[in-house]
């Protein structure tokens, strides 16, 4: 099971993913082969950018579920995108919800509902979700922190054909990933949420 604290906002689960490989390797492996949508070989391999953008959309919930990547389960998601002012260039974006407590109590009629945590899973990271509509208002905020990736950082494939160089490339690629993701994302979470529930 993954360790998450008020920093640590992604884990890779190699342990699980070997346990449950239907093909007796990799997990993750077997999802890569069906969903990454690889090149042909007569065209050139994805760039690092555009390979860790499939990656971690495979490697991550909903495709994989539970994902090869865990993400903290109060997060509304983490997320891969290609840079819009050089495709060359890699965005992870961390959604977060922000409850609106302040808001919430000020004076005035009714009192607005906010995220709630899930009542089938209590602990400190237990899902966000929304509120049951009932006949007050709702108000959900939600902020991104949006990471540059480094392309140096980056890991790009030297093929495109499936198979265990492949998925290694891969887990490589989502791994880098998730350190950035805890190491600029967490304090930043931690702040903006208070370290916890």
């Amino acid at each position: 099971m993954p360790q998450f604290d008020p920093v640590t906002l992604a884990v890779v689960d190699d342990d699980y993913d070997r346990r449950h490989a239907s093909d007796g390797r990799s997990r993750f492996g077997v999802y890569l082969d069906r969903y990454a949508g690889l090149p042909q070989d007569d065209e050139p391999l994805y760039t690092g950018a555009e390979f860790a953008v499939v990656a971690w959309g495979i490697a991550t919930a909903p495709v994989m579920s539970p994902g090869y990547v865990r993400v903290r389960p109060d997060l509304l998601a983490v997320t891969a995108h290609l840079a819009e002012d050089d495709p060359s260039g890699l965005v992870l974006r961390i959604t977060a919800p922000v409850p609106h407590h302040a808001l919430a109590t000020r004076p005035g009629p009714g009192r607005w509902l906010d995220w709630e945590s899930d009542c089938h899973d209590r602990g400190p990271w237990s899902p966000t979700v929304e509120p049951i509509p009932d006949r007050r208002p709702v108000m959900l905020l939600s902020a991104y922190l949006c990471l540059p990736v480094p392309v140096g950082a980056l890991v790009a494939p030297t093929t495109n054909r499936p198979g265990p160089e492949l998925t290694g490339q891969a887990k490589a690629a989502v791994a880098v990933l998730a350190q950035h993701v805890n190491q600029l994302g967490g304090p930043a979470v931690a702040a903006l949420l208070g370290g916890g529930r």
